[in-house]
C-alpha cells in the first residue's frame, strides 16, 4: 500500500486551530500524484498517452483533528478497479491514529473530449501489481 507524508502548514488550519475540512481533499489529491507517479507514470505522461481521471464522487468521514505542524500519513488503498473507474480509500493518520477516513472514486476519460473510457491497461497494472 502506497502512503504519502506530508506537514500541516499554519494557513491551512482554521480559526479552531485544527486542519479546514477542505484541505483534506488536497492533501487526497497531492497523495494521487505521488501514487501515480511511483506506480503508474506521471500525470503529464498519462495525459500525453490520451488519458486522465476525473472525480466522480468523494466522502470523507472526519474522526480526530489535525493540528499545525503534525505529520500526517496518507495511506492510498486502492480498492476497486473497474472497466472505467477506480475506487480509493484514503486513510489519512497522525502517529499511527486514524483521523480521517473517506472514498474518492474516478473515472478516466479521453482529455480532449472528457468523455468516459476504458481504463487503460498500464494504469491497471499499475494499481493493482499484475500485467494485464
Amino acid at each position: 500500500m502506497f502512503v504519502h507524508r506530508l506537514r500541516v502548514r499554519y494557513s491551512e488550519c482554521d480559526q479552531q486551530g485544527v486542519v479546514f475540512n477542505a484541505h483534506y481533499l488536497f492533501y487526497y489529491d497531492v497523495a494521487l500524484t505521488e501514487l501515480w507517479r511511483d506506480q503508474v507514470v506521471t500525470y503529464q505522461e498519462m495525459t500525453e498517452k490520451g488519458d486522465d481521471l476525473v472525480v466522480a464522487e468523494s466522502r470523507l468521514r472526519y474522526l480526530r483533528p489535525g493540528r499545525f505542524d503534525d505529520e500526517i500519513d496518507i495511506a492510498m488503498n486502492v480498492h476497486h478497479v473497474g472497466t472505467t473507474s477506480l475506487v480509493i480509500h484514503p486513510e489519512f493518520r497522525v502517529g499511527g491514529t486514524l483521523i480521517t477516513e473517506g472514498e474518492v472514486r474516478h473515472v478516466c476519460v479521453d482529455p480532449a473530449t472528457m468523455t468516459k473510457k476504458p481504463i487503460p491497461d498500464y494504469i491497471r497494472a499499475g494499481l493493482t501489481g499484475r500485467d494485464q
